[in-house]
């Protein structure tokens, strides 16, 4: 890792330290506040914010030994990092929040069901208003170091304070309810809801507390059991099929721990990359997917793609290669539904009929394994140079060849302009392909007949030639 990196790194730890530990001095402060206020006025509403603020104490505690912890360096027992100790520290915070919404929703509906006197003083109403300020302060500082760092017990910190500006809210509308309350006629029928407004603030308090502590525990064991995120695995689906090299997509897994994410996939690229190639193609989706997660670490593992027939032939000859074989002829076709591969296997000399009918038919197997889809494999055994290569540039054989392929075209009728010959050689056996031209108004069952006509007259006037090709092309209409 380069300095500069170290060096961002140490200052992001700084911040997220700092402003966790801001958080546990005003988690302090406020606790100390609402009690005192609380018991002097008896408003369960106040002290059920003492107590909730009590336990966002803890809670801030936590997150500030979570935030320490979690920056230690990978180790032996932990090769991933600790990230996910802030995770674990976002599922403690959400039972001791579960915890103080039985609570309070216990003690209000004790109370609704056994009044106690309640005072709204101003000290209560105004011990609100400052929890109000700090909550606010303090939850948008949390909130913005949790997005800067992806530190999810920040997050949870910063959701918690926000959530306590909507409790207290709801208790400071409790405390001017029983203001109010104090100031209406004692038969209206308004003066018995009003007088339980603090005990059903509380209630309301408890509501709050339940609903953002089921959202942070949700959040906190998806990421313990690796869920994955499905709105950045998209995205990073999208950025590295846009790759030209890559042929598909088959697998991107992303996962958070801590603030760290990982992102793993499995990319389809064309057979026959080289090294160096697959190698740029891995890095440019490393770079993809870092440009959807930013600092995820990524990791990328290519397979051999099938891009159409001409990739599966290309991926068979790949296969070949891994045995030592080489092949040619490849020839595959589609019969009922089922992909069929026929092939010419060059196998050393020294072989038997056994040992070379055994290294083929690991091929065959290989290729309808690791080729999806592929049905019926035949191979023709030979053994290796047994295949055609270019004919000697003897001029004095290849003449009397050209001259002998010429004159049957020339006695072929409606068979002109031979041209592009090209004469191949294994052993004594020849085959020859060459381009000639007929009218192009010959209906194609006459020109196939004149073709076949013209390839019986060159095997007769050539036996050595055992393959002829000839490519009809339309000449001028007569």
């Amino acid at each position: 890792m380069s300095d500069t990196a170290l060096q961002s790194d140490a200052q992001a730890q700084r911040e997220k330290h700092s402003a966790a530990l801001s958080s546990v001095v005003a988690a302090l402060a406020l606790t100390a506040l609402k009690i005192v206020v609380g018991v002097g006025s008896g408003s369960l509403g106040v002290l059920s914010e003492a107590a909730h603020s009590a336990l966002d104490l803890v809670a801030a505690g936590m997150t500030l030994y979570a935030v320490r912890l979690s920056a230690r360096p990978p180790d032996h027992r932990h090769p991933y990092g600790h990230g996910k100790v802030e995770n674990l520290s976002a599922l403690a915070e959400t039972l001791l929040l579960l915890a103080t919404c039985a609570w309070i929703a216990v003690e209000a509906v004790e109370r609704l069901l056994h009044p106690v006197p309640v005072q709204a003083s101003v000290w209560a109403v105004g011990v609100m208003l400052v929890s109000i300020a700090v909550d606010y302060t303090r939850s948008r500082m949390l909130l913005a170091a949790a997005k800067k760092h992806n530190s999810q017990a920040l997050m949870a910190d910063g959701l918690h304070f926000a959530t306590d500006i909507w409790s207290s809210l709801v208790v400071l509308a409790g405390l001017l309810a029983l203001a109010l309350a104090e100031r209406l006629d004692p038969a209206s029928p308004l003066a018995p809801w009003l007088n339980r407004a603090d005990s059903l603030a509380a209630l309301a308090v408890s509501g709050i507390v339940l609903w953002v502590s089921l959202r942070l525990g949700r959040q906190a064991v998806d990421v313990l059991l690796d869920a994955g995120v499905e709105d950045a695995q998209d995205g990073v689906g999208r950025a590295v099929a846009a790759l030209p090299e890559v042929l598909s997509v088959g697998r991107v897994r992303v996962r958070q721990s801590g603030p760290q994410a990982f992102v793993d996939m499995l990319l389809s690229v064309r057979v026959g990359l080289g090294v160096e190639e697959a190698h740029e193609v891995a890095r440019q989706a490393r770079e993809a997917a870092q440009g959807v997660v930013p600092g995820a670490e990524v990791l990328v593992e290519l397979s051999p793609g099938q891009d159409g027939p001409a990739g599966l032939l290309e991926r068979a000859q790949a296969l070949a290669g891994r045995f030592g074989l080489a092949v040619h002829d490849l020839d595959l076709r589609t019969v009922s539904g089922e992909l069929v591969l026929n092939l010419h296997a060059e196998v050393p000399e020294s072989l038997t009929l056994a040992q070379a009918h055994e290294r083929v038919s690991a091929l065959e197997d290989a290729i309808r394994r690791e080729m999806g889809g592929m049905g019926r494999v035949t191979t023709h055994i030979e053994p290796v140079g047994a295949h055609p290569e270019p004919a000697p540039d003897d001029p004095e054989s290849a003449g009397i060849l050209r001259r002998a392929v010429a004159e049957v075209v020339e006695q072929t009728p409606g068979v002109c302009d031979m041209h592009g010959l090209s004469i191949l050689r294994s052993g004594a056996r020849l085959s020859a392909s060459f381009h000639c031209r007929m009218d192009a108004d010959t209906p194609i069952v006459q020109a196939h007949e004149r073709a076949s006509a013209l390839e019986a007259a060159l095997r007769t006037r050539l036996p050595q030639l055992v393959r002829v090709t000839i490519h009809m092309e339309p000449g001028e209409s007569a």
